[in-house]
């Protein structure tokens, strides 16, 4: 089967959206399929790399941060896809490149399938000023959008609910993302760690709650620095990653005096994502935004036990109490978060059930197979349409 993937963000870009893209497109190759990948370049220029095309861009951040806009002729690069002729073209995000994947599925006559990843009306503050108006546009957007697709793959059941909600008549298929755990398999040893600790700042006897992602506004990481007022001063914060909202989130820290338990990494490579989840004793985050969760996955590999805001997204993930917690107050939080670091042997007992439960349901072997299956799925309609109008 040859796959066409077609993307607004792609490597080095670290997010979601590539995450899944990388890990879909090996998935389909280690299972002996072709895929070509279509994305936005960094620049105007437009060019090939291998199985990659990249087509010319320029930057809109004023809409979205780090977000790009198609500039270029392109119509060379496509006539080049055309011909490949792809069994299926798979699009994964709405702007750019969404238009580029509905014109080269129409011209060779393959399906299109679109993975929604975005919940849009999370996102309002950054292009309404109106929250009820931004998300009748989200709504209205995603409609038209997933109105060319046959059909729609989300991560969740949320977000399934969520578009059949907005009107969505096409079919969906919930298949949660899955990811390259192997780096999670061999964690390091107490030397070791306890050398990287140090180095940041953290005495023996603190407990370190760690955050990795998006330094964004709809992270709320905010609710996190208020909760860290009253824990204990051997408890500390590791936020692990950047973003347009550090320049509040370092305000905030000095505004609630807490300089000397607060601690920036910034950004790390993903190579080097496993050795800084070793480094803290429990996951959190106050995330109202997400649509799988691909940290909470990871965090949960690396025997990280979660502490989240309750969240749709995460009931098909997180079972309360088994392999991670979900909060609704602070009250909750403090109370969970107490046992978690005061009972060791309930918190390595969660560690491991949340090691089983990312290992068992995420991997990207399993990811790719789901995906597979929607694939078959949709070319064998196909093929059943076809014969009967013949």
């Amino acid at each position: 089967m040859r796959v066409l993937i077609t993307t607004d963000w792609y490597k080095p870009a670290v997010n979601g959206v590539v995450t899944s893209v990388v890990n879909l497109s090996n998935g389909l190759e280690a299972a002996g399929h072709e895929v070509c990948i279509l994305t936005l370049s960094g620049s105007l220029r437009s060019y090939c790399s291998g199985n990659v095309t990249h087509i010319g861009s320029i930057g809109v951040g004023l809409v979205y941060p780090n977000a790009r806009l198609k500039m270029a002729q392109s119509d060379r690069f496509v006539r080049q896809l055309v011909e490949w002729k792809p069994d299926i073209v798979h699009s994964q995000c709405e702007f750019s490149t969404f238009f580029l994947a509905k014109r080269i599925a129409r011209e060779c006559g393959a399906p299109l399938v679109h993975t929604y990843h975005t919940v849009y009306e999370d996102f309002t503050h950054y292009f309404s000023p109106s929250v009820r108006f931004g998300r009748l546009m989200a709504a209205a957007f995603s409609r038209r959008i997933l109105s060319a697709a046959q059909a729609v793959i989300v991560p969740t059941e949320k977000i399934s609910a969520l578009l059949q909600g907005y009107g969505v008549a096409q079919p969906i298929a919930v298949i949660p993302s899955g990811l390259a755990l192997g780096q999670f398999q061999v964690r390091p040893g107490k030397a070791e760690r306890d050398a990287a600790r140090r180095r940041l700042g953290f005495a023996e006897e603190d407990r370190v709650l760690l955050f990795l992602g998006r330094l964004a506004q709809e992270k709320n990481l905010e609710e996190l620095l208020k909760f860290m007022v009253r824990q204990s001063s051997r408890v500390k914060l590791l936020l692990v990653g950047d973003g347009p909202y550090r320049g509040r989130l370092t305000d905030a820290v000095r505004e609630l005096h807490l300089e000397d338990r607060v601690v920036f990494a910034g950004m790390v490579r993903p190579e080097e994502v496993a050795r800084y989840y070793a480094l803290g004793d429990v996951f959190v985050s106050a995330s109202r935004s997400e649509t799988q969760g691909l940290t909470y996955v990871e965090a949960m590999a690396a025997g990280l036990p979660p502490l989240c805001r309750d969240d749709p997204c995460l009931a098909e993930m997180i079972r309360d109490g088994v392999n991670g917690f979900h909060y609704r107050s602070e009250a909750e939080f403090d109370a969970k978060l107490e046992r978690l670091l005061e009972d060791e042997p309930f918190r390595r007992a969660m560690a491991a059930a949340a090691r089983e439960t990312a290992f068992g349901r995420f991997s990207a072997e399993k990811f790719a197979a789901g995906v597979l299956a929607e694939y078959r799925d949709l070319l064998n309609s196909a093929r059943a349409e076809r014969t009967t109008a013949a």
